[in-house]
């Protein structure tokens, strides 16, 4: 079963079968904030990998910059690969430049930059993902290396 999340009346997190059919709704929703808020609860999931198409066709969102942005953020801030992971894929593969400028800017304006120790965190997880099967994920971090040299 894959499972995510709905916000409850008393803000928590419900991880349940009907929240992914509730967020998955609201991810095709002709609001920019509804699909914005669909990204950032689908990012808040355990585990993001049963979401990961969704979560890409937000981060890709062609008509509003505000869902990549929200949806790039929280996926950051779970400091984990899968979510450095999505950004990478998304920002890779971008035909829309000011969707492939939105992931750059919140991929180069990660918190973790601003400390050494979280900037170490990160630079890391880059590394790993410089060897990840999949191309594009793998030259997207190579790029992002190379670039801090």
């Amino acid at each position: 079963m894959i499972e995510t999340s709905c916000r409850q009346p008393d803000g928590v997190d419900d991880f349940t079968e009907q929240g992914l059919r509730d967020v998955i709704t609201a991810a095709e929703s002709p609001a920019w904030s509804v699909r914005a808020a669909a990204g950032r609860r689908l990012a808040a999931a355990p585990q993001i990998e049963g979401v990961a198409g969704v979560l890409h066709r937000l981060l890709l969102d062609a008509q509003d910059t505000g869902v990549t942005s929200e949806t790039a953020l929280a996926l950051l801030a779970r400091r984990d690969l899968a979510g450095l992971r999505a950004v990478l894929a998304a920002r890779a593969v971008a035909s829309d430049q000011g969707t492939a400028d939105q992931l750059a800017a919140e991929l180069d304006c990660d918190p973790r930059w601003a400390t050494g120790e979280d900037g170490d965190e990160l630079i890391a997880q880059l590394r790993t993902l410089a060897a990840d099967q999949d191309s594009d994920v793998r030259n997207e971090a190579q790029l992002r290396l190379t670039s801090l040299c």
